[in-house]
């Protein structure tokens, strides 16, 4: 992968990390979901009928059981659930996690394709020998790019603690930063330079 012009100046390589840090924010607020509902006084049942009227008894006014200021009442201004969405666009997305792979840089492996291609046989034992072969430890987070989905390969990793598989045109800055090792073959690399450019 030829990042060698990326960063120019050390301002260039402040601007793409706080770009960075913008687009992974976002993502994270994208993500999150809520749900959290309560309800209001119209929504509880009950509560039509005025519990006593309204003068002569010598206790304060109320009109309803299912006042919020009643045991069992509605809830003023409680949660709803809510959409909360925050746009980044596509460029800046596609920048971020360009500057995420140069950071990365030193810890893309290039591997073999062998690994990738198999259909067959794969299975968790033979992704662990090659980890093996490679010198990674099991605490280190990996991340596998794959050209294409490969069903097969997943199974052989998803049993496998630290290890993540994704694909080379479905790139999540999440998993970028995440992952103290990516490894992929060459035609994910070339896929990726297609998509995000070589420089």
């Amino acid at each position: 992968m030829e990042t060698n012009t990326i960063f120019e100046s050390s301002e260039e390589k402040k601007k793409a990390i706080g770009l960075i840090h913008r687009v992974y924010l976002s993502s994270l607020k994208n993500s999150k979901k809520y749900l959290a509902s309560t309800k209001t006084r119209s929504e509880i049942r009950g509560g039509g009928k005025k519990p006593w009227k309204q003068k002569g008894t010598g206790r304060a006014r109320a009109g309803s059981i299912r006042s919020p200021l009643w045991v069992g009442g509605g809830v003023i201004f409680g949660p709803k659930p809510r959409e909360v969405s925050k746009k980044i666009n596509k460029k800046e997305r596609r920048l971020a996690i360009l500057s995420a792979l140069y950071l990365k840089k030193n810890r893309i492996i290039n591997s073999k394709d062998t690994i990738f291609t198999e259909k067959l046989a794969l299975k968790t034992k033979t992704i662990l020998k090659f980890l093996t072969e490679l010198k990674l430890k099991t605490e280190n987070k990996i991340l596998f790019i794959l050209p294409e989905p490969n069903k097969n390969f997943w199974l052989a990793t998803r049993n496998l603690k630290n290890v993540e598989v994704t694909t080379a045109n479905c790139l999540n800055l999440l998993q970028l930063l995440k992952a103290d090792f990516l490894i992929l073959p060459n035609v994910s690399l070339e896929i990726i330079n297609s998509i995000y450019g070589n420089k």
